[in-house]
């Protein structure tokens, strides 16, 4: 009789994020390991600053979406 072995498949640690906008509070989906500086649609302040792993958030976390 073979045993066999169960193989997990790793899960992605990156999500999509509904993060909300700390100026004008409009809701924007931004990757959160976004490489290149994400803006609000709406009042164009910055919502995301890359750091070369995780970005930095700057709005409020709504929702992880992914």
């Amino acid at each position: 009789m073979v045993r066999r072995l169960h193989i997990l498949v790793p899960q992605p640690r990156s999500r999509f994020l509904l993060v909300r906008c700390p100026v004008c509070g409009n809701e924007q989906v931004v990757f959160s390991h976004a490489t290149f500086p994400a803006r609000c649609l709406v009042c164009g302040a910055q919502l995301v600053e890359p750091t070369g792993g995780k970005a930095k958030i700057n709005g409020q976390v709504v929702r992880v979406l992914g």
